[in-house]
């Protein structure tokens, strides 16, 4: 194995993790407005709502009722 491969395998495990975290964070917050995270990307996609999954993780952590806010609105 070159020096340079192992690394790289590294950074792609690792944002790997970062991108399930991410996806467990928005899923608990999810949880309490009844809504399965993968209707909710669903309907993200078809309504062409671009927010990364690391800042909605990052909403749903500081600022709850804002992401309830996102979530009525992507869901209606």
């Amino acid at each position: 194995m070159k020096a340079g491969q192992h690394s790289y395998r590294h950074r792609r495990t690792k944002k790997r993790e970062f991108r399930q975290l991410w996806i467990l964070r928005i899923s608990a917050a999810l949880k309490s407005c009844n809504v399965m995270y993968s209707r909710f990307a669903h309907q993200m996609a078809e309504k062409k709502v671009v927010i990364n999954r690391k800042m909605l993780a990052d909403i749903a952590a500081r600022d709850p009722e804002v992401f309830a806010d996102i979530v009525k609105k992507v869901m209606a």
